[in-house]
């Protein structure tokens, strides 16, 4: 079975951690698709540029400037780095935005809860070009997608890099491995919980244990569950146990 793991930001700025992922996830067995985000260096580069960073719910506010930065930060140094130390690992990856073969699209999301975005995209499984990712695969290629995405109409679009991974995961039926920095999803002590259904997220969000950007995650985990993604795992960047996402 196909395997899309999703990689963050923080993993990009240790040279030591990026080289193990890397090595651990070129040494998974069968098809497998990569995305990553690259959040924390998107916000150092917009404050060096004088720009404040805003997120909202864990979800970047993307004006036309601050577009201009994630697209250098993503689909640039973060994507070109991560293929690069692929390479050297015997990993033949490609290195990928959505408008490049119209991987991905997306449409402009509408105003939110009175929050406008700016220049966000909205994906879903059908917003993936599963026949062009499929094809890559078939030939041995391993596709890492950047969450730039395009509406077919010459915009560009920024996405939650875990909403690229639920959908791509979805549209192939795949394995989806959501990777970050923790051990898995947290309780109040500190502790990994093993698995969470999402009766247990409304009761943890309402307590205030689950906040932040692990509302996302957790929400396009379900989400995934519910579009035709086979399993949900939440793990470090070791690929090892982790949070296993139930409905």
């Amino acid at each position: 079975m196909i395997k899309v793991v999703k990689i963050g930001g923080h993993v990009l700025d240790d040279a030591a951690a990026l080289q193990d992922f890397c090595a651990r996830f070129a040494a998974l067995p069968g098809q497998k698709v990569l995305v990553h985000g690259g959040g924390a260096m998107a916000s150092r580069l917009q404050e060096a540029l004088g720009q404040t960073p805003v997120k909202i719910a864990g979800r970047r506010v993307t004006d036309s400037d601050t577009l201009q930065v994630v697209t250098m930060a993503y689909a640039g140094w973060c994507n070109k780095l991560i293929v690069s130390s692929l390479q050297a690992l015997g990993c033949n990856a490609m290195g990928l935005s959505g408008c490049d073969a119209n991987v991905i699209s997306a449409s402009r999301r509408a105003p939110l809860d009175g929050v406008d975005y700016g220049f966000v995209g909205d994906v879903t499984p059908a917003s993936v070009n599963c026949a062009v990712l499929c094809s890559l695969l078939d030939q041995g290629i391993t596709p890492v997608l950047s969450p730039i995405n395009h509406d077919g109409s010459g915009q560009l679009l920024n996405t939650n890099a875990d909403t690229v991974a639920a959908s791509v995961a979805s549209a192939l039926g795949a394995e989806l491995l959501l990777c970050f920095e923790k051990d898995g999803v947290l309780d109040a002590s500190g502790n990994v919980i093993p698995a969470i259904t999402a009766a247990d997220f409304e009761v943890l969000k309402a307590d205030g244990t689950i906040s932040d950007g692990m509302i996302p995650k957790l929400t396009n985990a379900f989400s995934a569950l519910r579009s035709g993604t086979a399993s949900v795992r939440i793990c470090p960047f070791t690929l090892s146990s982790g949070t296993t996402v139930t409905p």
